[in-house]
C-alpha cells in the first residue's frame, strides 16, 4: 500500500471512529457504577479523602455521574474554629450527605460519613503543633458528636470553642514559659 493511501485510510478510519463516538454516545452511568465511586471517596482513609479531593478539583471529568458538589462547609459553625483549617473536611461531610440521600442509601452510611469527617478533622490537627493540637483535637471530637447525634456541625455551641480557645491559649502560654 502506498504511503498516501495509507494516509487516507488512517484518517478516514479517525474519521470514522470520530463519527461513531459522536453518533453513539457512551453507555449512562449506572446507579452501582455511582455507588461505587461514591463510596470510594466517602471512606476514613486519607487515600479516600485526596482521591475526592482531586475529583473535586477536576468536576467535570464526574459531571456524567450526576454528583452534588455543594456545599456550606460547617454549616453555621466555624469553618476554621481557632484558625484549624476544618472547612474541607466539612465540604467532604456535606458531599457524602447529599449523594447518598440522592441516591437513597443515606441511613445506611451516615454513621461511616460521620467517622470520615472526623478522621479528616483529626488529620486536620496533626498539621498544627503539638502544643496546640490537643485544643485541635478537642474541637474535632465536638464537631463529630454533633453531626453523629445530630446530624450537623450546626450543634456545635460557642462554649465548646470557647473551651477549646481556653485550652489553645493555656497551652500556648505554658509552652511559652516553658521555652
Amino acid at each position: 500500500m502506498s504511503r498516501r493511501l495509507a494516509t487516507l485510510f488512517a484518517s478516514g478510519a479517525l474519521a470514522l471512529l470520530a463519527t461513531l463516538a459522536i453518533a453513539s454516545p457512551a453507555a449512562a452511568v449506572t446507579p452501582a457504577q455511582k455507588l461505587s465511586v461514591l463510596s470510594s471517596w466517602t471512606q476514613t482513609s486519607a487515600s479516600s479523602y485526596n482521591a475526592w479531593n482531586s475529583a473535586r478539583a477536576n468536576q467535570g471529568a464526574w459531571a456524567e455521574y450526576g454528583f452534588n458538589w455543594s456545599t456550606d462547609y460547617c454549616s453555621s459553625s466555624p469553618d476554621n474554629p481557632l484558625g484549624f483549617t476544618f472547612n474541607m473536611s466539612c465540604y467532604r461531610h456535606d458531599f457524602g450527605y447529599r449523594n447518598y440521600k440522592s441516591v437513597g442509601q443515606f441511613p445506611a452510611n451516615k454513621s461511616q460519613l460521620d467517622s470520615a469527617l472526623y478522621e479528616d478533622l483529626k488529620r486536620v490537627c496533626t498539621r498544627y503543633n503539638a502544643v496546640v493540637r490537643p485544643a485541635c483535637y478537642s474541637l474535632a471530637w465536638t464537631y463529630y458528636q454533633a453531626v453523629s447525634i445530630f446530624g450537623s456541625v450546626a450543634a456545635v455551641q460557642q462554649a465548646d470553642i470557647d473551651r477549646a480557645a481556653k485550652m489553645k491559649a493555656d497551652a500556648e502560654r505554658r509552652a511559652g514559659v516553658n521555652s
